[in-house]
């Protein structure tokens, strides 16, 4: 007979809760019944050793928490900027909230406790400020110039600024396979901390959109309000469902990635079609439909003509997401390749903590488990991936 596992049952019942995993998932995970799963959360019987490691896995939960004889203090939610109306948040979007934030605490326990520089820019303003000067106060401080990007690449541009500066960024738009991390739900969210400021942004959208979800939560780093976000790009309907911190975040991100000066020096030629905008847009790293909300609010062009403009690029836009699905099947039928190991991990877990943990590693400071945890990366792919890092 399998050894049993004597877990505290209302630990187990709370890590699945806190997982967001309904009892029928949870069981089907270990192939018992939804009743059988209630007896081990209630005590009555007890899962075996096996069972009980499967569950820890799926609620990503270390083995040993099970047997703790209190229910553990956990992170604290992180504030819910998200539109009225959200989705509940479910198991993927609980699951990378709890990474970043244990990553998040770790580094920043590490620099405090080496008496590390806070960072000045954590908290200089609030939503009391004016959202241009704020906008300002970022690209001065990450040196960036929306009007000159070195590459044609400017989230990356943002993201390595972002970074030389001391502000973790990650970006993925899944956990595992069978986990995605749905747009609508979570678009990103920062953790407002002094010594280790976290921005996290889902990549399930294209680089548009990425790239201003980055700026928002840079702006909430800039005024100290940690919390989740979505539906993040600029409208000029309904923004009374925004909550003010996102309105001002929203505002501070539009006047940042497309400053008043560099709209108004745009040629008239821009807004005389769509193909026009997009081209526009895309030399400043954001949407069609980003650019035509600025161009509204600013006056550059009346209503009608955002109206005109905005069916043409959602007609374009349409078309090009049924190009990209059909590009994305064609490659499932021709079994291409899956994206690339090392780029994956690196995006997820950040170039700026990576090389963190590897010279916490490296200097003996940490454990190698520990380091692995950290990066959800064997040891014995450590090398290959810090070869990797700054390709």
């Amino acid at each position: 007979m399998a050894d049993k596992a004597f877990i505290t049952p209302k630990v187990l019942k709370w890590a699945r809760q806190s997982a967001k995993m309904t009892e029928e998932t949870a069981a089907a995970k270990v192939s018992v019944t939804v009743d059988k799963l209630k007896e081990w959360e209630e005590g009555v019987s007890q899962p075996t050793i096996r069972q009980a490691q499967t569950l820890a896995k799926s609620y990503k939960r270390p083995f040993a928490l099970f047997f703790l004889p209190e229910v553990p203090r956990d992170f604290q939610p992180l504030q819910d900027f998200r539109r009225t109306g959200s989705k509940q948040l479910n198991t993927s979007s609980v699951f990378i909230i709890r990474e970043v934030q244990q990553k998040q605490a770790w580094i920043s326990e590490v620099y405090a406790e080496n008496q590390e520089a806070r960072h000045p820019f954590v908290g200089r303003f609030s939503i009391k400020a004016d959202p241009q000067t704020v906008a300002a106060d970022i690209l001065t401080t990450l040196k960036l110039n929306p009007a000159a990007y070195k590459t044609g690449n400017p989230i990356k541009e943002w993201i390595d600024a972002a970074e030389k500066k001391g502000i973790f960024v990650s970006r993925t738009s899944f956990i595992n396979s069978r986990l995605k991390l749905d747009a609508e739900e979570l678009q990103g969210f920062a953790i407002a901390d002094p010594y280790a400021p976290f921005v996290f942004v889902n990549s399930e959208d294209w680089n548009a959109p990425q790239l201003f979800t980055l700026v928002h939560e840079l702006a909430h780093i800039w005024i100290a309000e940690t919390g989740i976000s979505n539906d993040i790009e600029p409208e000029i309907k309904n923004k009374d469902r925004l909550h003010p911190v996102e309105l001002f975040c929203n505002e501070v991100a539009a006047n940042a990635l497309m400053p008043k000066a560099i709209m108004q020096r745009l040629d008239a030629v821009v807004f005389q079609h769509s193909k026009n905008v997009f081209k526009a847009a895309k030399q400043l790293g954001v949407s069609s439909f980003a650019l035509l909300v600025r161009a509204y609010n600013l006056h550059l062009i009346p209503l009608p003509t955002y109206q005109t403009l905005k069916k043409q690029a959602e007609i374009e836009y349409a078309a090009f997401l049924k190009r990209e699905e059909e590009k994305s099947a064609k490659n499932k039928e021709e079994n291409k390749p899956a994206p690339i190991y090392y780029p994956t991990v690196i995006n997820r877990n950040g170039r700026l903590f990576i090389q963190t943990v590897l010279d916490a590693f490296h200097g003996g400071h940490i454990e190698p488990t520990l380091a692995s945890n950290l990066l959800n990366v064997q040891v014995n792919k450590f090398q290959k991936l810090e070869a990797q890092l700054y390709r």
